[in-house]
């Protein structure tokens, strides 16, 4: 019975990795939409009550693209804790809104044209792409009977 429900075509469901990889690690995976146009790669994160200083976008190793978010110091939440300010955290269910996530960019991007900026709890990276190098146009070449 096994075999039938994860044998061939199936089991690629199962065990495949998506191309390319995209690795994250935190106590929360921050959701991700990658969308290619065909000027460049556009990248939404949710990082819901965080503002863009309390995000930090960078490539590291040539082509991978990783963003990092956490709250400001003061705003993390635990639990039966008073702050300074006496609030008192009875539950902190939502857990913090920390995140690392490291995407590997295509060869064709333009790492230097990089640009991102927080909206409405949605980061949103822009890259753009190198320009497809120009075809040579065809010319004519002269034949000779000798070299």
């Amino acid at each position: 019975m096994a075999d039938f429900l994860f044998g061939s075509p199936f089991r690629r469901l199962f065990h495949a990795r998506p191309f390319p990889a995209v690795e994250w690690s935190s106590s929360a995976a921050a959701a991700m939409d990658w969308v290619e146009t065909p000027a460049a790669h556009v990248l939404r994160i949710n990082v819901p009550g965080l503002s863009k200083d309390d995000v930090k976008v960078q490539v590291e190793e040539g082509n991978v693209l990783t963003v990092r978010g956490s709250p400001p110091a003061g705003k993390e939440k635990g639990g039966d804790e008073e702050h300074k300010d006496g609030t008192v955290w009875h539950v902190a269910e939502r857990g913090k809104p920390e995140f690392s996530r490291a995407v590997p960019l295509p060869e064709n991007v333009r790492v230097d044209g990089i640009r991102a900026g927080v909206e409405n709890g949605v980061l949103t990276v822009v890259v753009p792409k190198e320009p497809a190098p120009a075809r040579p146009k065809p010319r004519p070449i002269a034949v000779h009977s000798k070299l």
